[in-house]
């Protein structure tokens, strides 16, 4: 498929996720990840990532794609118009892409479009309260508090989790995988949203109106 030019690519911005910093984060969530391409085995995933991690997991179809500056390598190649069919992908895995991809808000439309009803997206995003930021920050990354990406979400259809999970370590680098309730101080945190399912309209029926039944006459 045919993509546009790279004119816009961030020069080196993903490759912080190859330092050791950014290793222990990304292998942090590597347990998340499986169970987010656990949760829907007969549905193929779509896998969104700075680079390619060590999670292989053999329960289905499952579209990984690198993030190459502004462009994606993988499975496929393409930009932020996916060349996947709409409705086609019972899960969505958006591994730390906002923080760096240039057209990530076409991107989060993309992901909703392709979704099935009742699908579900998973983010990754660093948590810029924790005290980890001051290892990833000057490096043209950028993140938000999870209370905007519920914001983004709602906005495309999609319905979010209430708590956001904590994950990877909280200053010393190292990998740190059990998870926490909200994201609190560790490096970054995961938030679900399930795409709503649109109910068929309904037709209203005329009202019934009882008429009295006409007897033949003796």
């Amino acid at each position: 498929m045919p993509v546009r030019s790279a004119s816009r690519q961030p020069d080196g911005v993903p490759s912080w996720f190859k330092t050791p910093q950014g290793q222990a984060v990304l292998h942090s969530e590597d347990e998340a990840a499986r169970q987010a391409l656990r949760e829907r085995p007969g549905m193929p995933a779509l896998w969104l990532a700075p680079h390619y991690g060590q999670v292989e997991e053999k329960t289905g179809i499952c579209v990984r794609l690198a993030q190459n500056g502004g462009l994606f390598a993988g499975d496929i190649h393409c930009d932020a118009t996916l060349p996947i069919a709409s409705e086609a992908v019972g899960t969505v895995i958006l591994q730390h892409i906002a923080e760096a991809y240039p057209d990530w808000p076409e991107l989060l439309e993309e992901c909703a479009r392709v979704l099935i009803p009742g699908g579900r997206l998973w983010v990754f995003a660093l948590n810029p309260l924790g005290l980890f930021r001051a290892r990833w920050s000057g490096n043209g990354l950028r993140s938000c508090e999870p209370v905007t990406w519920r914001r983004r979400m709602r906005a495309h259809g999609l319905q979010p989790e209430p708590v956001s999970v904590g994950l990877g370590p909280r200053w010393k680098v190292q990998t740190l995988s059990d998870p926490q309730t909200g994201a609190g101080s560790r490096a970054a945190y995961l938030l679900r949203a399930e795409k709503q399912v649109i109910p068929l309209t309904r037709i209203r029926q005329p009202a019934l109106r009882w008429q009295p039944s006409r007897l033949p006459t003796a």
